[in-house]
């Protein structure tokens, strides 16, 4: 206690007279963040998907390089194996001509990875509840071994979640445009059947009103007709809002047979937030830094 209360009083007297350049610091700051801000929204809707593609690669990059230098090895070999895999879902998803296998392919994986993600960030969640009301206590859990499980439980599952959204919307871009059903800048280069599912380009072989053994074909407002699980990864996980088609806005809400099913999609939205958290922020502290370093503020 005597040598913290000393420890204390030596950071008073180094910090003594500099409560303007404290002030100083903490304007820029504030300004950077809002230049940032306006200046990313902007570039957003100006050119969506440039923007997305340079947040995807610094979300893979950024983290990388704090791995290494703090020697996050268990981080590091788990990053390892999810980007050999996505990589090679990612090659797969844009070749061309495209298999009539990979759709299914493409989106099993990033669906999983989006369960797992969910399920591992709400695991972390629930053990961070409980190390703060004290349960650890009673399992004779110390409480920053607890707390450090749940802290690193949450980050892989919003990580990882936001990596797996990202990549599989590329690769929707990629397939529905190669298949021809869907096209991003206007009208789709095939005509659709009846029995073809514009997302995977496969045949559907459940009627609208049946009920099917693995899943049920889904209709839109706009009457087109999908393999469930293919317009649920198109538009959860792929974070496609309209339909493969004919661009019409998809009613979410229609295609939650549950309550439940709602959380993934607030769960979604919440990953689209924390893109920005984990790409950017980064990059704004270290412009903060480099305009304090030469503006001469410590």
């Amino acid at each position: 206690l005597f040598l913290t209360l000393v420890q204390h009083e030596r950071l008073h007297v180094k910090h003594r007279g500099h409560e303007a350049m404290h002030a100083e610091m903490v304007l820029i700051l504030i300004a950077t963040l809002v230049v940032a801000q306006i200046v990313l929204v902007q570039w957003k809707q100006r050119h969506n998907r440039s923007y997305n593609l340079v947040t995807l690669l610094q979300m893979w990059v950024v983290p990388l390089y704090f791995t290494i230098k703090l020697y996050w090895w268990r981080f590091l070999s788990m990053w390892g194996m999810f980007s050999v895999i996505t990589s090679y879902v990612v090659f797969r998803a844009t070749r061309k001509p495209l298999s009539c296998r990979t759709p299914r392919m493409v989106y099993k994986w990033f669906l999983l990875i989006y369960k797992l993600s969910y399920a591992v960030g709400v695991i972390g969640y629930l053990v961070i509840m409980f190390t703060m009301f004290g349960f650890n206590v009673f399992f004779r859990i110390k409480a920053e071994d607890s707390m450090d499980v749940g802290v690193i439980m949450l980050f892989y599952g919003l990580y990882y979640g936001v990596m797996g959204r990202d990549f599989a919307e590329i690769c929707s871009d990629y397939m529905a445009s190669t298949i021809g059903y869907y096209n991003m800048g206007g009208m789709p280069s095939r005509s659709l059947t009846d029995d073809i599912c514009a997302v995977c380009g496969q045949k559907i072989l459940v009627d609208v009103d049946e009920e099917g053994i693995i899943e049920d074909t889904y209709q839109l407002s706009c009457n087109h007709i999908f393999h469930e699980f293919c317009i649920r990864g198109w538009c959860i996980v792929g974070k496609k809002q309209t339909c493969p088609y004919c661009n019409e806005k998809v009613d979410l809400k229609r295609m939650m047979n549950n309550p439940w099913e709602r959380t993934h999609v607030l769960y979604g939205q919440l990953l689209d937030w924390l893109r920005y958290l984990v790409a950017w922020q980064p990059i704004i502290i270290g412009i903060v830094h480099g305009i304090n370093f030469t503006l001469g503020l410590e």
